[in-house]
């Protein structure tokens, strides 16, 4: 297939883009780097800058590559952000995210895959979250996601086209020792962690000792890019036999002192940490059950152990420490 791929530029999309070439697609990138980075997208695929924005250059896009697919990454994704700016993330977010949906159904592009979020999730009832735990979206991110979700929902109710959202919380590791994790501000645990390790924090701060967990900090996610990217693609064959949803997890989560203690197994660095206060809103355990699509697509993760996922995100970061400012 010739897929077009949203936010290729940045960090799962990258990945996705890698995985999809090594798959035998075609791949059209659609980004407009403010988030994203231009050597992260593979060599094999075309690279078009444009934002989501302008539905006009959208719809030109869409004619000239005639893609049979479409993987939309390109997002507003941080949470805490979202709670302080909830107009630019259910603006930008879904108006955004609907003139892609239009201009793919007025082009007659029928395969959609959404990357969603557990956040969808706000307070658990259970865990692991499966597919059947009510929906109520922990942030303005969240609620954004739910609506492009419903959107898609109706259209495939209309026969319009077919599709998956793919709902998960924490990705993690790098697609190779070249194609990694560069946000700017960083606020992902396993890279604020590393950044200690390379010496450039301080120390990393433990937000709460006292949850009900095993260890007392709060129990994470952790999906490595690689298995969330082969998630795609296996939801990207399937859609033949229907639209569908699932959330993906590793089922068991892992701890911040884990995190932390893993990565000085793995780096053999001493990686300073203190104790803070906790975080409002932060849930002591958040966990994905990927029990459906394991079960309907044999999704069947190589890269769960959380040792695997830290060093292949040291490599990169040791490799890169300035990231894609130093990447090629």
């Amino acid at each position: 297939m010739r897929i077009l791929v949203t936010g290729g530029a940045g960090y799962i999309g990258s990945a996705v883009t890698q995985e999809l070439i090594a798959d035998g697609h075609e791949v059209v990138v659609f980004d407009n780097l403010s988030q994203g980075h231009r050597a992260a997208v593979h060599e094999a695929a075309d690279f078009v800058e444009g934002d989501l924005a302008d539905r006009e250059h959208v719809d030109a896009v869409m004619a000239e590559h005639d893609p049979s697919a479409i993987m939309h990454f390109a997002s507003h994704t941080l949470v805490g952000e979202s709670m302080e700016q909830p107009l630019l993330y259910l603006n930008e977010n879904v108006r955004y995210g609907l003139n892609l949906i239009r201009s793919a159904v007025d082009h007659g592009v029928d395969r959609f895959i959404l990357s969603s979020t557990a956040n969808l999730f706000g307070e658990p009832t259970q865990i692991p979250i499966d597919e059947s735990e009510r929906i109520d979206p922990g942030s303005p991110y969240g609620e954004s996601k739910h609506i492009l979700e419903r959107t898609l929902h109706w259209l495939d109710d209309r026969d319009k086209l077919r599709y998956a959202a793919l709902r998960y919380f924490n990705a993690a590791g790098a697609a190779s020792p070249d194609r990694g994790e560069d946000h700017d501000p960083e606020t992902h645990l396993i890279p604020i962690v590393l950044e200690v390790a390379l010496g450039q924090r301080d120390k990393i701060v433990i937000y709460g000792d006292e949850y009900d967990t095993p260890d007392g900090t709060c129990v994470r996610d952790f999906v490595h890019v690689l298995d969330l990217a082969q998630a795609h693609i296996l939801a990207l064959g399937a859609l033949d036999q229907g639209s569908r949803v699932y959330n993906l997890g590793n089922g068991e989560g892992y701890s911040v002192r884990e995190v932390i203690d893993t990565a000085r197994q793995v780096t053999g660095k001493e990686i300073p940490a203190e104790e803070g206060a906790p975080r409002p809103g932060d849930p002591a355990m958040l966990i994905a059950s990927s029990d459906r699509i394991r079960d309907e697509l044999g999704w069947n993760p190589q890269h769960d152990a959380l040792e695997d996922i830290i060093a292949s995100a040291w490599e990169w970061h040791r490799r890169h420490p300035q990231g894609y400012a130093d990447a090629r």
